[in-house]
């Protein structure tokens, strides 16, 4: 199959570095990888969004089963900064 495709000239100039270092042998190898590159950028992307859809399931259904409470969010910060201080004494 032959595919022609227009880049603006910023993105054709890099196709053509990438091919004049010797790394790629054609304009069509760089696209070729970097289509690889983009499909294995979506699938962790997707598989990041799944498990967070799955970690806000989860708090719902905690909210739902009346698991949750309040939160002191002062108390949660001097507990952190009591175990910075802690760790940089040690």
């Amino acid at each position: 199959m032959s595919l022609n495709v227009s880049l603006p000239p910023e993105l054709e100039n890099r196709v053509r570095e990438h091919v004049a270092s010797g790394l790629y042998g054609s304009a069509s190898e760089v696209i070729r990888e970097a289509l690889r590159l983009f499909e294995a950028y979506q699938s962790v992307q997707a598989v990041s969004l799944a498990a967070l859809k799955t970690d806000i399931a989860r708090g719902m259904a905690d909210v739902d089963a009346g698991r949750v409470g309040a939160v002191d969010m002062n108390a949660i910060k001097a507990r952190g900064r009591a175990a910075l201080k802690a760790k940089a004494r040690d």
